[in-house]
């Protein structure tokens, strides 16, 4: 289950990739535009005004995520993205901090792209943080509790890796990451940050008085890795992956 709440609690850090991946799609009046992953809608929203002649498709697995996008007058549906395919109108794709969750992914592009118009655009972003001690603290301490159903290590492809899959595919691909020093405030502000994603597969295991103590337990091994500042704020190393493709002519 995923809280929006949660998850929108660092809404301004977490848009940034966001904006900064759109930036890249020259899409000038698609007819339908996609967000796959939509989460609360709060950045769904972004696409339709960018976009306001084009039909925007919003679809995320979560129903709380997409209770709070239907709040915001979005005709988000519920569904996973592993069984979503593109409507032959489809001229935008974007997947925002949402492939990471869906093993063999790389798969799925491929047959994304082969479904998808001649000219259409397709952009994607990924944390790249997994190697992080955000994330490594997270899977020690869940081994030691013995949560074997923890997810894998490395989840996403590089930059490279992605420009690869994108371009075999028949597209013209820009590819890049980007590392953000987020600047976090409040008491444990990394263990709030976890809390609304890598975290979230824990308490669905533990139920919510283990995980309690899960979090009591790892506080202390994140404040140790990132201690706050003079001035009471704690920097926060925010790796993303992006990849932005176009598809070309088929022969």
């Amino acid at each position: 289950m995923w809280d929006p709440v949660q998850y929108l609690a660092f809404s301004d850090h977490r848009a940034r990739p966001f904006h900064d991946l759109l930036g890249r799609v020259a899409a000038d009046t698609p007819r339908r535009v996609v967000d796959l992953g939509c989460g609360a809608g709060n950045l769904t929203e972004v696409l339709a005004s960018r976009w306001p002649s084009a039909v925007v498709e919003a679809l995320d697995s979560s129903p709380e995520m997409v209770e709070a996008a239907r709040s915001r007058g979005l005709a988000a549906e519920v569904a996973d993205v592993a069984d979503w395919m593109p409507k032959p109108d489809t001229d935008v794709v974007v997947t925002n901090a949402v492939l990471q969750w869906v093993p063999g992914h790389d798969e799925l592009l491929r047959r994304w792209i082969a479904a998808l118009p001649q000219g259409a655009w397709f952009a994607l972003q990924v944390p790249g943080n997994f190697g992080g001690p955000s994330h490594t603290l997270v899977r020690e301490l869940a081994a030691r509790w013995n949560l074997t159903a923890f997810r894998d290590e490395d989840p996403v492809l590089d930059p490279a890796g992605y420009a690869d899959v994108l371009s075999e595919a028949g597209c013209q691909v820009d590819a890049w990451e980007t590392t953000y020093l987020q600047q976090l405030s409040g008491p444990d502000p990394v263990l709030e940050w976890v809390a609304g994603t890598a975290l979230r597969p824990i308490k669905a295991i533990l139920g919510d008085d283990s995980f309690e103590d899960f979090r009591a337990e790892l506080a202390p091994m994140l404040r140790t890795a990132y201690p706050a500042s003079a001035d009471g704020t704690t920097w926060f190393p925010f790796r993303r992956v992006f990849a932005v493709a176009r598809v070309q002519g088929r022969g």
